[in-house]
């Protein structure tokens, strides 16, 4: 022990966060390697969006509109609401953060599934607030019925994911009706579709479809997937007015950039959302014809409907991502459940294809060939 150590006195910081683990990215790919671990979106952005973004900088001396106002107006025009039943935060998960916030004290509890979004813990242990985490149905989605079963008298919020991250199966528009009949109207309902624009089932729940029927459900999405923006950190959500000012009074001042608003107000214009679209459906291609060539190898894969498949390795989990990184791939792994392989650039597939051709496991326990 040195001298200052001995000398200064213990900061008195709260255990739980002590205690709690930092949100880290993946490591990096090789040079010449894939990094498939953060759901990024493989294409450059495009030139309008980069323009944009650029022109933003001859203001950075000022600060931005602190309540994104243009780009509330242009989303609240499209989901056919006010602007102020839109706000605009760094990122979906900054929004939620402020929802928890808003809602769940200590001593109170949050509900959602596990695995599910992996910052869904630590929000809820920074709001001072406790988790219950419901397990996925064998399917790997929610289980919306145990869900609602879980909720109690200290519930105050219930997240739900959908598609679900990192599983990627999605909860249906009816059994989503059937879930919210079942919530106590005073508790607050986060509808995370962070994914929402890779779905390609009919069947899927479509938060836009639910806007003004429940007095507490609000809906988040965001730029960073499928308009390929997740280095601006920009998100929204959508709701009653009332739950929405109690997130912006949680909100850090300013924490949406002018290059962010930017940046999601030129991916909007028609002709750049519509090439942005084709993006996605080629991501969703590439996604399926992935998740077809691991059934054919005989691999477990889940439903998948975000940019991402879900490889259920269970206790295999380390092995198998240490596999993928020496062949200069870099996925997801939550030891001891499984790996999220994101969808990349498409020569990635065939690469994909022939590593874990060789790791698909020869039994239900996950032993590999």
């Amino acid at each position: 022990m040195t001298a200052s150590e001995s000398t200064t006195p213990g900061i008195r910081l709260r255990p739980e966060i002590a205690a709690l683990p930092p949100y880290r990215q993946g490591r990096p790919a090789p040079a010449d390697g894939f990094k498939l671990s953060s759901n990024e979106n493989p294409f450059d952005p495009l030139a309008g969006v980069v323009e944009a973004v650029a022109a933003s900088a001859a203001q950075i001396n000022r600060y931005p509109d602190a309540t994104a106002l243009a780009l509330r107006e242009r989303l609240a025009t499209r989901f056919g609401v006010t602007a102020d039943e839109v706000i605009v935060g760094a990122g979906s998960v900054a929004l939620i953060a402020q929802f928890v916030l808003a809602a769940a004290s200590p001593g109170d509890e949050v509900v959602y599934s596990w695995r599910s979004f992996e910052a869904y813990p630590g929000l809820v242990t920074v709001a001072g607030a406790k988790s219950v985490q419901v397990p996925n149905r064998a399917d790997h989605g929610h289980d919306l019925d145990a869900i609602a079963a879980a909720i109690t008298d200290r519930t105050r919020v219930v997240i739900v994911c959908s598609p679900n991250n990192p599983t990627g199966v999605l909860v249906t528009a009816a059994e989503f009706e059937a879930f919210m009949a079942k919530v106590p109207a005073d508790r607050l309902v986060l509808l995370d579709e962070a994914y929402r624009e890779f779905v390609t089932v009919e069947a899927s729940v479509d938060g836009a479809d639910l806007i003004g029927r429940y007095p507490n459900l609000v809906l988040l999405r965001t730029f960073s997937k499928a308009y390929g923006l997740a280095g601006l950190r920009v998100g929204y959500a959508v709701g009653p007015v009332a739950i929405l000012d109690a997130a912006r009074a949680t909100a850090i001042p300013l924490g949406v950039t002018a290059a962010s608003s930017a940046g999601a107000l030129a991916s909007l214009e028609p002709a750049a959302e519509a090439e942005l679209l084709e993006r996605v459906a080629a991501l969703a291609e590439r996604r399926d014809r992935l998740r077809s060539g691991l059934i054919a190898q005989g691999w477990q894969v889940p439903e998948a409907q975000g940019n991402f498949v879900w490889l259920p390795t269970g206790e295999q989990t380390a092995e198998v991502a240490e596999r993928l990184f020496e062949a200069s791939v870099v996925a997801r792994a939550f030891p001891p459940e499984g790996i999220r392989v994101s969808i990349g650039e498409e020569a990635s597939v065939d690469i994909l294809l022939g590593i874990l051709g060789e790791l698909v496991p020869t039994s239900q326990e996950g032993r590999l060939n």
